[in-house]
């Protein structure tokens, strides 16, 4: 897979709503960022997007460009589908009793989600379950357009934090007037540790606090033939909003926490699949599973990847850690 230093420096899944608004071009529009998904112009503008705070013009018109953002869904595992659009993944989990999804999109890319769902030829009316990462927009921003389609008996799940920063961000946007979004009721409550399930879809909870103090990742079977890989979701893969040192501290204890599930345990982790498809490459590493051939190695199984991208993120959070220390010193 791509593999990049400059993760360590992404602002991936942060409040950019307000920065939507503010980033309509005044002059005729510049060439998009990529036409074709890639990661690696990707990278390069959430990067400048972290060192600088600020919006690139071209990044802010990528983001709100529907048709640049649709991409096909794909089936990633026998039991996995990627229904997500170009910068940010939605992940269905399958079974013959029903589907569980993590992350629900935002806006109108929630319409896309349940479209991708159809277009691999599953009915959004399985999911039992939907489990969100975080309670920033792009991830949870969907969950009441996705109650509103979904069967009343659907599970939605959160931790007590992530239900809390979800609320007020809603909240914010509302009285901001700037790209609103509504919330659900606070229903299933995640615990740390915890397995749920979704028809025969069983998924652990593992708090992640750093991104956000709320963030979830979660762990669960990906099968290919007759073999099962331990495939996982990073909750929250960036240092944005940051609150102090503590937040900081939080996120490299959960990186380290990350880093030991792939090596220890009775199933430790086999590979990545990422809230934000460009951030380690899948985008293109997902084109190499059409032309896979039997025998060959699955192109989304990447541990040595996996372990560089999380050494990457923990080398730029001691780095920030330095800065938010000496700040709260003065």
């Amino acid at each position: 897979m791509f593999r990049s230093a400059a993760v360590s420096s992404l602002m991936l899944g942060m409040s950019l709503a307000p920065a939507f608004a503010q980033s309509a071009p005044v002059a005729a529009p510049a060439a998009p960022i990529t036409t074709r998904c890639e990661s690696p112009p990707l990278m390069a503008a959430f990067s400048l997007f972290g060192e600088t705070g600020r919006m690139p013009p071209d990044l802010g018109r990528f983001l709100s460009d529907a048709a640049l953002q649709r991409i096909e869904p794909y089936k990633a595992f026998d039991n996995v589908y990627y229904v997500g659009i170009c910068w940010v993944s939605a992940w269905l989990i399958t079974s013959a009793k029903g589907h569980v999804l993590i992350d629900t999109l935002y806006g109108p890319f929630t319409d896309q989600l349940l479209a991708n769902i159809k277009a691999v030829g599953l009915d959004p009316k399985d999911i039992k379950l939907v489990v969100v990462t975080h309670g920033h927009f792009d991830h949870a921003g969907g969950m009441a357009r996705l109650k509103a389609a979904l069967p009343p008996g659907t599970q939605f799940a959160m931790t007590e934090e992530g239900w809390t920063e979800a609320f007020e961000a809603s909240r914010q946007s509302v009285a901001s007037g700037r790209n609103p979004w509504a919330m659900i009721e606070r229903d299933l409550v995640l615990q740390d540790a915890q397995t749920v399930k979704g028809g025969d879809v069983a998924i652990e909870t593992y708090k992640t606090p750093g991104h956000t103090f709320g963030t979830a990742s979660f762990a669960f079977d990906a099968q290919d033939g007759s073999r099962t890989y331990r495939a996982f979701t990073v909750g929250g893969l960036g240092l944005n909003a940051i609150q102090g040192p503590e937040q900081v501290e939080a996120f490299i204890a959960s990186i380290k926490r990350i880093r030991a599930l792939t090596e220890t345990g009775s199933r430790p982790i086999d590979l990545h699949l990422t809230t934000h498809p460009f951030s380690n490459g899948l985008t293109e590493a997902k084109d190499r599973i059409r032309s896979r051939k039997a025998g060959e190695a699955h192109p989304l199984v990447d541990l040595a990847g996996f372990r560089h991208q999380l050494d990457g993120l923990q080398a730029g959070a001691e780095k920030r850690l330095i800065v938010e220390r000496q700040k709260k010193a003065n």
